[in-house]
């Protein structure tokens, strides 16, 4: 069985509870969640005139949600990422995320339940 990586850069926060719900209802059992950090805001962070000023207008939310999971269906994979666009809406749209797939060679450490 082939299986894939799915990866979402949420920069949305405020969507987390509504994806994690998604995973869950679809079957996902388990996804790992990383605070992350995009080159554009971190070069605007460094910016020392500008930097607080910015911070207020984007809402003092320095961090994106990484989200990874793997998925071993591919019928399931094409379910989740369809569901998950459903939710964001247009992830070309500045300011929402991205979203990416990898197929993976070998998968060790994943529990058969899993």
């Amino acid at each position: 069985m082939k299986s894939n990586v799915l990866f979402l850069v949420l920069n949305k926060g405020e969507y987390l509870e509504e994806i994690l719900d998604l995973f869950f209802e679809l079957g996902v059992k388990g996804a790992t969640i990383i605070d992350s950090q995009g080159m554009g805001r971190a070069i605007g962070e460094s910016d020392h005139l500008f930097g607080p000023i910015r911070k207020l207008i984007d809402g003092a939310r320095p961090y994106n949600k990484t989200i990874f999971t793997v998925i071993e269906d591919e019928e399931l994979l094409s379910k989740v990422v369809e569901g998950v666009q459903d939710k964001l809406g247009d992830l070309s749209e500045p300011g929402v995320g991205i979203m990416y797939t990898m197929p993976l060679g070998s998968v060790y450490g994943m529990a058969k339940y899993m």
